[in-house]
């Protein structure tokens, strides 16, 4: 009986963490709109060369609220939490069930720094591939825009389902995974260093009993320090990710017309745009991964210790 409660809740850390992110996702949309055009500005193009429609965060929504609405900045938002349910109850969920199987720790309870990565990146690569599709449309949605302001290829969805059956019907199953490699790499990445240095500063914090670790200030502190990390090493991966889903694709052969992979964007971007092309939006990433990194943690935990609790009453009684 016992076993079959235990297989349970490894069940429901996935269910945790994809409700934990998609609330985060609920506050920061906004941003992440903000951040995919901001990528997709003056793609291709050297430094000069092109018209710069958003400066920087403010600006972009001062230019969305001013030319389309404040609606606007909600754009993409159903494919957009629907992917932080998959990926991230994948990410967390999966992580959480190797920390529960002490996969990741040793016999003190110290985290193990490459137990935890490769734990990280695996289960960030398979809630990336099950949800990449609906981040494709996400970015097809997000990117669509007031021609005043457009930037990058203008895809042509009204809504999550209709780009669904827009792609399907041009490239297929395999066109609603296009650019689910840079996606993963993306994830995997940060999310490698998210939940590692979450878990590694927990501990610390634990260990040092300054704070208590499970309550919310503990679960913010750790949780901000591990955001600061993620944005430095995961910007140049999202854009990649960002200009290889939104790009124009051949409707006969389902292949990129402007990239042919992820090296085949690196070597464009810095050839055309310098290093800097690679951190175009870093404002937008920073404003939009800190707060999301704290939120999509804070949610996890603060709706996993309700769980347990709830669980452990419910055993009792």
């Amino acid at each position: 009986m016992m076993d079959q409660k235990r297989v349970v809740i490894q069940w429901d850390e996935l269910m945790l963490g994809g409700v934990g992110a998609a609330v985060a996702g609920f506050f920061t949309n906004p941003l992440d709109v903000i951040k995919t055009r901001i990528q997709l500005q003056g793609e291709l193009q050297a430094r000069g060369h092109y018209q710069v429609h958003y400066r920087n965060v403010f600006h972009g929504f001062y230019q969305m609220a001013r030319n389309e609405s404040f609606v606007s900045l909600q754009k993409g938002f159903v494919p957009a939490i629907w992917f932080q349910f998959l990926m991230n109850g994948c990410r967390f969920g999966l992580y959480q069930v190797c920390d529960n199987l002490q996969l990741t720790r040793n016999n003190k309870g110290d985290v193990i720094f490459y137990r935890s990565i490769i734990c990280g990146v695996g289960s960030g690569m398979i809630g990336s591939f099950i949800g990449s599709p609906f981040y494709l449309v996400k970015t097809h949605l997000q990117s669509q825009s007031e021609s005043s302001i457009a930037v990058g290829h203008q895809h042509k969805h009204t809504s999550m389902m209709g780009g669904f059956r827009s792609i399907y019907q041009q490239n297929g199953v395999k066109g609603l995974w296009r650019g689910s490699v840079a996606s993963m790499t993306r994830v995997s990445v940060g999310g490698s260093i998210q939940l590692t240095s979450f878990a590694t500063v927990k501990t610390y914090l634990d260990k040092k009993q300054w704070i208590d670790v499970d309550s919310w200030y503990g679960t913010l502190l750790s949780a901000m320090i591990g955001s600061c990390f993620v944005v430095v090493s995961m910007t140049p991966f999202d854009v990649i990710s960002t200009r290889l889903y939104n790009q124009p694709v051949d409707p006969k052969s389902g292949k990129g017309q402007l990239y042919r992979g992820i090296m085949d964007c690196m070597f464009k971007i810095f050839r055309t745009e310098g290093i800097l092309g690679f951190y175009k939006g870093f404002g937008a990433s920073f404003l939009r991964l800190g707060p999301h990194t704290l939120l999509s943690i804070f949610f996890w935990q603060l709706f996993r210790k309700e769980y347990l609790l709830y669980f452990k009453q419910d055993q009792n009684s």
